[in-house]
């Protein structure tokens, strides 16, 4: 009997912590699992955020989420581990105009680029010499690589099973209509392609698959979270119902209705499958209306706060903490795998990319690389991904070509120099081979010019290129700025042809560093003066090498708010046929320096300094400085100067400073105040007259806008010195 008594007691004692066990369990096991589903909606779909943000006031721990369109994003960062908070930031933190429209930093883009962005007004893409449109407005690349970089977390993960919080989201192949469930594969490739909105956004290609905005088929995909084991489902509806006549507004408008149409209908069913169904009161926000996301995300947040008794009875009545996400500012790229390669080469995309495979770079660093990627346009999209490896990460890119590759591009401006001009350009990439362009420009109108450029553009490898333009215009001049006549002024015809051979590459990544060959034909004339007066001034030759070095990260070439600016330049003149018998060997040494600051809200300081000298005889005075005006795109040594006229100061050396406060009183419209200061003369370095109080100086008051075609500006400029009052228009991007 006393053996059996202490075995009694220990079966006992098991039997006891086994059932507290099992009731353990049971207690566990009667917690419902929460799914949420959000709905599709563009911007309107910040309000889930706020929404979140009740949950986890309430203490509601969420085991599924899934979502479509705007609902897919943020229901995606959700389960890669954000808090509803972190989300307010980030929202609230992103580029409204980015969101919608194509965003690709002006420091993205090389030279050649560049100029095309601030030189054509429209451009028409041709295949097969027929006008063709693009897709959609945007690729998105701005949202995606935002994305990529928000869930660095889990970028080796591909099933969305195993995320923080299980994840599903919804796509419609474009191809067949069919609603397509995504709950595997790259979570950024997925939840883009949920919200890649028809026209606005271009396809994602997913498998194979052509996707697009999941809300086509199913913009509330609550059946899809109740598959993944959901008991109690909390549903946050922003669609839109159906809209009249007078409250649809524009193309997007048109096609939300379409849109609508079958969600409409279905959404009856779906409304009887959700627990808890929160609509926020945003009837007056549009799927675009980005700015406005602080008051969607508060809609959002009433909304649950209506109904907040019946949160707190499936919470715990303790608000849920997040521990905050740690996201990585940098990536070791071991390798990089390059798909989808036909006309350009693979060193043409790692130049373009800016590192190599086996280094650590910043994320700032990787998506200025892929940014320079989709600033060349030969990409109509481009995606990628990271697999772990041995050495550190796999980059995975996926690339599509644009397979138009000849563009017709238009230009327009007026100035008081050249006058009236209409631009017609014609261009076309890989003409001889892979990765080079040829564009012809030629301008009609007041005065006939013409560019044409071939360039090979290899990124931060050697660029080569050649270049011929043609420059004339018609003008009265003062007699002493073009030859020593006595006259007051004469009617010149000013005609530059000029062909030059150069080569460039990046240096310490920010600086470009070239030089070439130049061979320049002038030729100078007047027709008013006298028959026993010499009508022609220069008709000659002239060869040149040259060397520069160029420096550029202003955010904008016009209206600039931040950056610096420097140009720098040595050209040497060898050869002349030498119409005037008297050309000597000289070197024209000549660079510019500027900053562009913020100082208050939109007031912005411009600081520029330049100077120029001439070494050797002066011989060809053609080649003096020349001030005056605003407005005109400047060539050789012509520049602007407020307070003169067109082509009213000369010289073999100058210098100059100008100070322009500008105020962006409105979006795109400007006004300004500059004041400039010039010493403008012979050799003034050897008189040690370069440094020495101004002897010239104007001022100016203008007025700007930018727009489609370019900045419109109207400027009035006075000097002190001449008592002499000039008002310029200007009209266009400077060509």
């Amino acid at each position: 009997m006393k053996k059996i008594l202490p075995l009694l007691l220990c079966l006992l004692l098991i039997g006891t912590v086994t059932a507290q066990e099992e009731n353990s369990a049971n207690t566990n096991t009667k917690r419902p699992k929460i799914g949420v589903v959000l709905s599709g909606g563009g911007a309107k779909g910040l309000a889930h955020i706020g929404v979140l943000k009740v949950l986890e006031e309430a203490g509601i721990k969420v085991d599924y989420i899934g979502g479509t369109s705007m609902g897919a994003i943020v229901g995606g960062l959700y389960a890669a581990g954000y808090s509803a908070q972190e989300l307010d930031s980030i929202f609230n933190s992103l580029d409204a105009d980015a969101l919608i429209q194509d965003y690709t930093p002006r420091g993205s883009k090389n030279f050649f680029e560049r100029r095309n962005d601030e030189l054509y007004a429209l451009s028409l893409p041709f295949k097969g010499f027929k006008i063709s449109f693009p897709t959609a407005l945007s690729k998105g690349l701005y949202n995606y690589t935002t994305v990529n970089r928000l869930t660095d977390n889990v970028r080796h993960q591909r099933d969305f099973n195993k995320l923080p919080i299980p994840f599903v989201c919804v796509a419609t192949d474009i191809e067949t209509g069919e609603e397509i469930i995504l709950h595997k594969g790259v979570l950024p490739d997925a939840i883009l392609a949920s919200g890649a909105f028809p026209s606005l956004y271009y396809p994602v290609e997913i498998d194979g698959r052509l996707l697009i905005d999941g809300g086509v088929t199913n913009n509330y995909p609550v059946e899809e979270v109740k598959k993944m084991g959901a008991d109690i489902i909390i549903g946050v509806d922003v669609q839109d119902g159906l809209k009249d006549r007078t409250q649809i507004k524009g193309a997007t408008g048109v096609l939300v209705q379409i849109n609508n149409y079958q969600m409409i209908r279905k959404m009856d069913a779906k409304r009887e499958a959700t627990d808890i169904y929160i609509k926020p009161d945003i009837s007056g926000y549009t799927v675009i209306s980005f700015d406005d996301g602080r008051q969607i995300i508060d809609k959002g947040e009433e909304a649950a706060h209506a109904i907040i008794d019946k949160l707190k009875a499936l919470g715990s009545n303790t608000p849920i903490v997040k521990k905050a996400m740690q996201v990585n500012d940098s990536i070791a790229v071991a390798e990089i795998e390059i798909s989808g390669l036909k006309n350009y080469s693979r060193a043409y995309v790692i130049g373009k990319l800016n590192f190599k495979p086996g280094t650590k770079i910043s994320y700032e660093k990787f998506n200025r690389g892929i940014s320079n990627l989709n600033a060349t346009q030969n990409f109509n999209a481009i995606s990628y991904n990271f697999e772990k490896t041995g050495k550190g990460d796999r980059l995975n890119l996926t690339i599509i070509e644009n397979p138009i590759n000849r563009y017709l591009k238009f230009g327009l401006h007026y100035d008081g120099l050249y006058k009236s001009g209409v631009l017609v350009n014609f261009t076309q990439k890989n003409l001889f081979r892979r990765g080079d362009v040829a564009a012809l420009d030629v301008v009609l109108g007041d005065n006939f010019r013409y560019m044409f450029n071939y360039y090979m553009d290899n990124g931060f490898y050697t660029s080569y290129g050649v270049r011929s333009t043609l420059n004339s215009f018609n003008r009265n001049v003062p007699g002493n700025i073009i030859s020593d006549i006595d006259v007051n002024s004469a009617n010149v015809d000013y005609t530059d042809i000029n062909n030059q051979i150069y080569i460039q590459t990046i240096f310490a990544q920010k600086f470009l560093l070239g030089g070439g060959a130049e061979l320049k034909h002038l030729k100078i004339k007047s027709e008013t003066l006298s028959t026993d007066r010499k009508k022609v001034f220069d008709d000659s030759d002239y060869f040149s090498v040259y060397g520069y070095l160029n420096y550029d990260s202003y955010n904008k070439r016009y209206f600039p708010s931040k950056g610096w600016y420097f140009q720098g330049e040595a050209k040497s003149f060898l050869y002349s046929s030498d119409y005037n018998k008297d050309f000597e060997r000289f070197t024209i040494l000549k660079a510019e320096i500027a900053t562009a600051k913020k100082i208050y809200r939109n007031f912005t300081i411009e600081m520029q300094t330049e100077a120029g000298i001439t070494v050797g005889e002066d011989t060809a005075n053609f080649f003096d400085f020349i001030l005056g005006g605003y407005g005109y795109n400047t060539i050789n040594n012509f520049r602007h100067f407020y307070g003169y006229d067109f082509i009213s100061l000369s010289g073999n050396s100058y210098i100059k400073s100008t100070f322009t406060l500008d105020w962006e009183f409105i979006r795109k419209h400007h006004l300004n105040a500059t004041a400039n200061y010039a010493n403008v003369g012979h050799n003034l370095l050897n008189e040690g007259n370069i440094i020495s109080l101004p002897e010239y100086t104007g001022y100016a008051m203008g007025y700007g806008m930018e727009s489609i075609i370019g900045p419109l500006e109207i400027k009035h400029s006075w000097s002190p010195d001449t008592n002499k009052h000039y008002t310029w228009i200007s009209v266009g991007f400077w060509f």
